[in-house]
């Protein structure tokens, strides 16, 4: 066991380590929910602007540390850096969710221009954060994983099922492919210099990975995730990776044993019992809290916390949510939350 892993909870679980009480951050713990939050962004005039100012996002990911004192900080930014930098032009519009223009279902992946100099503010964020931080508090980086960077570079935009990019991928796999290997090689060198400036381990988000039928998930979530994994391990062996496929369900063991993650995420749909039966053996696993559990409070978020706490209670596990905190949970409950988890 290591000084770094001892004085360093969430660290020491992804290293393997198995902790009495479970370390705990929470997805989007740095966001719409806080006042402090909402001031600083209504003050900047948009999320692009916020995510790309450093002094500003290394506030935003510093609220909540400040707040509650998770064990984890994860970098404000957004999954979409990717494809900005690769050439698409990126946009949050009031009341909207994200665009990418040119969408590359009209658009061919040749005729982008790479940019990758606009990820240059989220390293100097990455720099400050890594400086003001808690010597106990670990500091997570990110990115999308391919198939769900994929979905928004394709379409241009967010979708219910992911159709455009589904068709797209069985119409031509060797173009979709392309694509595909733009996002992994782009991803692997933003990662790195994340880890380069000061984040401790990583996160791979999958958003949409539940949407593939079992080849199409070996050969667009697995396949890019283990090539992610094996170019960070190559430049950064120390560093642990997190692997979230959102609604994977019964591909969860076959990700956690073939991609080479370090720790895997599980979402709320997940039974965390059976997680624990067919997930490898001391595998570190996170989640999975049902976010509207949370914001319900009360004796149904005591049982749902009891339940995920009892499943892992013989593996190293961080408490998380099965995904992102809401906008409208009551910061009341979060405390609730913390402090049931620490008694």
């Amino acid at each position: 066991m290591s000084i770094t892993s001892e004085s360093k909870p969430l660290l020491g679980v992804l290293k393997g380590m198995r902790a009495e009480t479970p370390p705990i951050w929470l997805m989007r713990q740095a966001g719409r929910y806080l006042p402090e939050y909402r001031a600083l962004r209504a003050e900047k005039g948009g999320f692009l602007a916020l995510a790309t100012d450093p002094e500003a996002a290394a506030e935003v990911t510093l609220q909540p540390i400040r707040r509650f004192g998770f064990d984890g900080a994860i970098l404000f930014s957004d999954i979409l850096m990717v494809p900005w930098a690769l050439g698409q032009d990126l946009s949050f519009g009031v009341g909207e969710g994200p665009r990418l223009a040119p969408p590359l279902m009209d658009t061919a992946l040749a005729s982008l221009a790479a940019v990758p100099e606009r990820l240059d503010p989220v390293y100097a964020t990455v720099a400050r954060v890594a400086a003001a931080l808690p010597p106990e508090t670990t500091f997570l980086g990110f990115a999308g994983s391919p198939w769900t960077v994929a979905t928004y570079m394709v379409a241009g935009q967010g979708s219910k099922d992911q159709g455009e990019t589904r068709r797209a991928a069985y119409r031509d796999p060797l173009a979709f492919a392309e694509i595909i290997d733009a996002i992994t090689a782009m991803t692997v060198d933003y990662l790195s210099a994340q880890i380069e400036n000061g984040v401790e381990a990583v996160q791979l988000f999958d958003s949409w990975a539940g949407s593939l039928s079992p080849a199409q998930f070996e050969r667009w979530v697995i396949a890019p995730n283990a090539a992610i994994v094996a170019g960070l391990k190559e430049r950064h062996p120390e560093t642990p990776i997190i692997g979230f496929p959102k609604g994977a369900g019964g591909k969860l063991p076959a990700y956690a044993r073939e991609t080479g993650v370090d720790a895997v995420g599980l979402d709320e749909t997940v039974d965390p019992v059976w997680a624990d039966a067919n997930l490898p053996k001391h595998m570190p696993v996170q989640g999975n809290l049902d976010p509207l559990a949370l914001i319900a409070g009360g004796t149904a978020l005591d049982e749902a916390i009891d339940r995920v706490l009892a499943a892992f209670v013989d593996r190293p596990h961080i408490f998380n949510l099965g995904h992102g905190i809401l906008p409208d949970t009551p910061i009341e409950h979060v405390e609730a939350l913390l402090a049931r988890v620490r008694t």
